[in-house]
């Protein structure tokens, strides 16, 4: 499934990522004070790149396809798992996003430890996730969807990505992870 080899490699940039995401909480709790730049710069790869444009091709084609056609197990999975856990990560990043505005308006240790636990409760949750992902849905989709739904996954999968590529969303935050990586390397 084209779809799906597309998929786990953004899951390896995702993971890239998320390493960098904890390495800005290691600095916080070595004694930096937080860089909320940075932090609102790892707001936005989560909200477009890994959201928007990863679990867009999720939730829209893949998801969508295994709700509707592998029955109970299919939409237990992705409506009670996959689902459940992409709305947790969300909320971590609200939640995040509040605790910067309050770094923001009056630095503090409170503040601090909210945009620590927001962003690494943020980065746990994703890499459980993603094994979850690589290792079994993808595959039990693979397996068990018709030969016509892999295609029309497939061909959404192909326009969306065509999309975002044109309108440089893929090498913007292909860039910004650099950047981040590059920043917050150990």
């Amino acid at each position: 499934m084209k779809s799906v080899d597309i998929l786990v490699k953004e899951h390896d940039n995702i993971l890239a990522f998320l390493g960098t995401v904890n390495n800005a909480c290691l600095y916080v709790i070595e004694g930096q004070e937080p860089d909320t730049g940075d932090f609102r710069k790892m707001i936005d790869f989560v909200r477009t790149y890994a959201d928007g444009h990863h679990h867009g091709k999720e939730e829209k084609f893949l998801f969508d396809h295994m709700i509707k056609e592998l029955g109970k197990i299919g939409k237990n999975l992705i409506t009670h798992g996959m689902m459940v856990e992409h709305d947790l990560g969300r909320l971590y990043m609200s939640d995040l996003e509040k605790a910067l505005d309050s770094y923001d308006e009056k630095p503090s240790t409170q503040a601090k430890l909210g945009i620590v636990a927001n962003a690494a409760g943020y980065a746990s949750l994703l890499e459980r996730h993603i094994e979850k992902e690589n290792t079994l849905v993808f595959r039990y989709a693979q397996k068990n969807l018709s030969k016509e739904s892999i295609e029309k996954v497939n061909e959404d999968s192909d326009r969306f990505e065509e999309k975002a590529l044109a309108d440089g969303v893929v090498d913007k935050y292909m860039a910004l992870l650099e950047e981040m990586t590059t920043k917050y390397s150990r």
